[in-house]
């Protein structure tokens, strides 16, 4: 049974943060980037993880905003500091979340999202349970392929590699706490906002912020 403490426990207990971490994961070409960054318009109050990695930045990236763009011996010096929550190898590049940004960002109460790969995901389930994880599927391979030879921004046989590779990404899907198909985009967007407000309204987390008003209702 929850119990809810007396007035001078309320003021400290209030004091305390109330945050989640959130995990996206899919492919290369289910569309992940897009609908987060429509997701982080709609839902201002939820930060993105910037990644380093030691892929080149695409046309249009921005180091800091898009990617930390490392170069491998640094990161793999910052792998042996112990700097990544996760990191993993993804499509011959490097990939990692820093530590202390997500774990500040999550100490002044915000909500945090990961726009991670599969095998990060499993780390982080690993040292936070409590995480949310989400995986977005394509509608078709065809679909899959069609839109990973339209971004324009890779080259042909990295575009194989993706495409051989997003098999064994797919057979994960089962690992996550959601699964939401990005066929119509509108949809796929409504869907993970939505997965994101029923989180919030969780009853742990809403005892936790709303403590006080609930022990003035049962005074």
């Amino acid at each position: 049974m929850t119990r809810y403490a007396d007035s001078s426990e309320v003021q400290v207990q209030n004091a305390s943060v109330v945050s989640t971490l959130f995990v996206v994961a899919a492919p290369s070409g289910a569309g992940k980037s897009t609908l987060v960054n429509a997701l982080l318009e709609r839902e201002p109050a939820i930060s993105l993880s910037v990644s380093h990695t030691t892929r080149p930045p695409r046309p249009g990236e921005q180091y800091g905003r898009h990617y930390y763009f490392v170069e491998r011996a640094e990161f793999e010096r910052e792998v042996a500091e112990g700097i990544f929550l996760e990191h993993a190898e993804v499509h011959g590049n490097l990939y990692g979340t820093s530590r202390d940004k997500v774990q500040g960002l999550l100490a002044q109460g915000r909500d945090v999202l990961l726009e991670i790969d599969w095998q990060g995901a499993a780390q982080i389930r690993k040292s936070k349970p409590d995480c949310v994880s989400v995986f977005i599927l394509p509608p078709s391979r065809i679909e899959l392929e069609r839109r990973l030879r339209g971004r324009g921004s890779d080259a042909p046989e990295v575009i194989e590699r993706r495409l051989r590779n997003s098999r064994g990404e797919i057979a994960h899907a089962h690992e996550f706490d959601y699964i939401i198909v990005n066929d119509r985009f509108e949809d796929a967007l409504d869907e993970l906002q939505a997965i994101v407000r029923a989180v919030r309204l969780r009853s742990s987390l809403q005892c936790r912020r709303h403590e006080a008003l609930i022990a003035e209702l049962l005074a």
